[in-house]
């Protein structure tokens, strides 16, 4: 028609029908339109009632779509204020990281500034410095001994792959099956590790890497060997050290006392640290803890893996990272202060369930963990018992358990 048109061909005027059917098909009616306008010639004119009323009701939306589009841009200034605000605060804190506490790490690291800006969680691009810092070098580990680790743990897997002769390495003693096994597990627990970052598994750009200070660690420690768990902590050294660096602090982080009795599965310390634990537990939350004991639930039902893994695996990686960040300054007693947290900010919830839900529960925490509210309720709970700090109590209990073992009768607290 459009054609005929320009042609200057003439046309037969459309009759009603057809013209009812063009309005349909190329005008298509608004829920405005609806509202406003009359209606089509070949049906009854509105009641002037109904037509006020239609008015009425248009202009009660136009008022709420304009609140709603308020409200969403007020939401929207907000968020980027907040961010603008949280960058600036970033930006600020890796100044004073860089430009005062590094440089002057042996003086300011205990002084009360930057235990304040550490507890607010050290931003990411100086995160690995501090961490290795904090965490020290008391093996004396260097990078020379790293490559020899990684050297031999890649003549050992040569070696078992080919089924050759055994290679002479500082595991002397443990079998080739013991060998295949703990080198089964490693592979299997890399592709198990961050498997939502896709940066661990098998064709991934830190899979490798991961591979090699999980082998090295064995060569190392080959009284340790590989335990389930250690392949999140090297994880998370990983995406924040250089290589050689991740495997000193790794290795030094597994070397720190609470970390090796869980690894080595030291049942007797393992027991004594889970006393501990209780008598804070029971200080801090009375209410919760009286629930777990009438349900029967040990904290090795959920403390275990919180442990093994440094949260990495329980908590969301970003949360995961600002415990790391305050272990790194408080050692083993945050990892404990954390666990207590946890119950604290859930104990509503802990207290309606029974012993399966609870286990359950802790065993997969919601991914959805609100940061600052999460650390509120860490910085709420007192690592104080009668006037004893977490390593008196610990040591009490270490003492009592000894006495125990040669028969004396338990001391009282």
């Amino acid at each position: 028609m459009e054609y005929e048109e320009k042609a200057g061909r003439p046309h037969k005027p459309l009759s009603p029908k057809q013209n009812v059917r063009k309005n349909l098909d190329f005008e298509p009616l608004s829920t405005t339109a609806l509202i406003l306008e009359d209606r089509p010639a070949n049906l009854p004119a509105k009641p002037a009632e109904e037509a006020q009323k239609h008015r009425q009701q248009y202009e009660e939306m136009v008022v709420q779509a304009k609140k709603r589009e308020l409200k969403e841009a007020q939401r929207r200034k907000k968020q980027l204020e907040e961010r603008c605000k949280l960058e600036e605060s970033i930006g600020n804190a890796v100044l004073t990281w860089n430009n005062e506490i590094l440089p002057n790490w042996e003086t300011m690291c205990c002084s009360r500034k930057v235990r304040e800006l550490w507890w607010q969680g050290i931003p990411p691009s100086v995160r690995g410095k501090v961490w290795s810092l904090a965490i020290g070098n008391e093996l004396n580990i260097t990078h020379e001994l790293y490559d020899i680790c990684l050297a031999r743990a890649k003549e050992k897997w040569r070696s078992l792959s080919t089924g050759g002769a055994e290679v002479e390495c500082e595991d002397a003693g443990f079998s080739t099956a013991d060998r295949e096994a703990s080198l089964e597990l490693i592979k299997l627990d890399i592709s198990r590790t961050f498997p939502n970052l896709c940066i661990f598994q098998q064709g991934g750009p830190y899979h490798d890497t991961l591979h090699s200070i999980l082998g090295a660690y064995t060569c190392y420690r080959p009284d340790v060997g590989y335990v389930q768990g250690m392949s999140f902590i090297a994880a998370v050294l990983i995406l924040n050290l250089d290589t050689a660096d991740a495997f000193i602090a790794f290795s030094n982080l597994l070397n720190k006392p609470c970390q090796m009795a869980f690894f080595r599965v030291d049942h007797g310390l393992m027991l004594t640290y889970f006393a501990a634990f209780e008598v804070f537990f029971e200080e801090n939350l009375p209410k919760l803890f009286a629930h777990f004991k009438k349900n029967n639930l040990t904290p090795d039902i959920y403390l275990i893996d919180w442990i093994f893994t440094l949260y990495s695996k329980s908590l969301p990686l970003d949360l995961a990272c600002r415990v790391w960040d305050v272990f790194c300054r408080d050692g083993e007693e945050f990892l404990f202060r954390t666990a207590l947290g946890i119950l604290k900010l859930f104990e509503d919830i802990l207290t309606k369930m029974d012993f399966i839900h609870i286990a359950q529960f802790l065993t997969k925490l919601p991914e959805d963990l609100p940061s600052e509210e999460f650390f509120t309720s860490i910085a709420a709970i007192q690592i104080q018992s009668r006037n004893k700090k977490w390593a008196q109590v610990l040591t009490a209990l270490q003492k009592d358990s000894r006495e125990m073992e040669k028969g004396s009768p338990s001391l009282k607290h």
